[in-house]
Formats: structure tokens, C-alpha cells, sequence
């Protein structure tokens, strides 16, 4: 799926609800009371204290962590403005972090940090940053490197906020739900302030005054 840019962005953003849609008919497919879409993976499965949306939160989230830090660490090999480079070495940490704890969460829980591939079928709707973005972006002339940068990285973070949204409505582990709670706040937040830093795309012109005629 391409992504589009800015385009990308401003889907993702204009209609939050239909990702979070999505995600909901992965989690309902991959079992919400437990089991996988064909009864039978306990990895799925829930437990004492926690249910099947807990693990499938962090089973989903551990890859696209993954995929922000292989993103994050490409700006400390480009050309960027400090701004970007400081954002982006701070997303690289805090999410290492986040990554090892939801690893020792799902190993506590005795689950697998991956769920089995067809318990993911239904995943297949849901937008992710793809290894063929990736080096797409690393491609990148230097001069258009900066704004694909934040606009994938924009688009990559919404992901996160989506899923959390799901865990914070669904999920049953206290520890799980802060974990979405920090995730929302802090992806929210980096989506503002990267929305901040790219501006108007310059590439687009002025924007006409609401009152001009139009032709």
C-alpha cells in the first residue's frame, strides 16, 4: 500500500475511526474471549488477570515498535534539522524501552512475542510501515528527505495511537492499559509537534483566501 505523503497523512488523521474499526475486527477475529479465528492457539488466549486483547496489543505493537526504531534511526544517518534528529533519537529510546517491557510482560504471561501468522489474517487491513517504505525512504534525495521522513513517521505513530485506543477500550491488564494509555498520549503528541515542524508543503503554494472567485 503507498502511502502517498502528505495524503497519507491527512486519511489517517480525517478518519481515525475506521482504523480503529479495523483493528476491532482483528481483535474480535483473533478471539476476544480467547483462541484465534479458528478456536484453537492458546497464544491468543487470555489468563488470569488478563484477556486476549492484552496479548494481541502487545504482540502487534512489538513489530511496529520495531519498524518506528529501524524509521527513527535513519534521521541520525541523513541530513535533517536538529529539531528532527533530537525527536527522533528520543522516539529511538523510548520505544527500545517500551519494547523490552512488553517482552517481559508476554513472557511473564507465558505467551509468544509473536502470535502465529494466521492468527494475523485479518490484519491485512490494517496500515503498517512496510520494509519496502523503508528503504524507499533511505533512497530519498536530501533535499526530500526531511518531509518523507516526518510524514511516514506521522503516519507510523497514528498506527500506534489507533491500536492503543483499542487496548484502553478493551483490554483488561492494568499494566497493559497504562502501557496504551502512554502510547496514545505520547503519539499523539509527536504527531502535533511533527505537524508543527513540516508546515504548509511548500510544493503546494499558497492557499487561496477563503473569499477570492473562483473559477
Amino acid at each position: 500500500m503507498e502511502r502517498g505523503g502528505a495524503k497519507r497523512v491527512a486519511v489517517k488523521c480525517a478518519v481515525p475511526a475506521i482504523l480503529a474499526a479495523c483493528v476491532l475486527l482483528v481483535f474480535v477475529q483473533c478471539g476476544a474471549a480467547g483462541g484465534s479465528p479458528d478456536g484453537g492457539s492458546a497464544a491468543a488466549r487470555g489468563g488470569r488477570g488478563f484477556n486476549a486483547t492484552d496479548v494481541m496489543f502487545l504482540q502487534m505493537m512489538l513489530p511496529h515498535q520495531e519498524q518506528g526504531v529501524k524509521l527513527a534511526r535513519l534521521a541520525g544517518r541523513r541530513p535533517v534539522r536538529p529539531e528532527v534528529g533530537t525527536l527522533a533519537a528520543a522516539i529511538e529510546t523510548t520505544q527500545v524501552a517500551e519494547a523490552k517491557r512488553m517482552q517481559e510482560r508476554l513472557r511473564a504471561w507465558r505467551r509468544p512475542l509473536r502470535a502465529r501468522a494466521h492468527e494475523h489474517a485479518a490484519h491485512g487491513g490494517m496500515p503498517e510501515t512496510t520494509d519496502a517504505e523503508l528503504a524507499a525512504l533511505e533512497r530519498m534525495p536530501p533535499d526530500r528527505f526531511e518531509r518523507e521522513f516526518l510524514n511516514l513517521l506521522i503516519a507510523h505513530q497514528d498506527d500506534a495511537v489507533q491500536m492503543a485506543r483499542l487496548e484502553t477500550g478493551k483490554g483488561e491488564d492494568a499494566w497493559t492499559r497504562r502501557l496504551a494509555e502512554r502510547v496514545g498520549r505520547s503519539r499523539s503528541a509527536q504527531i502535533e509537534q511533527m505537524l508543527a515542524i513540516l508546515g504548509p508543503d511548500p510544493r503546494k503554494g499558497p492557499k487561496p483566501p477563503e473569499d477570492s472567485p473562483r473559477k
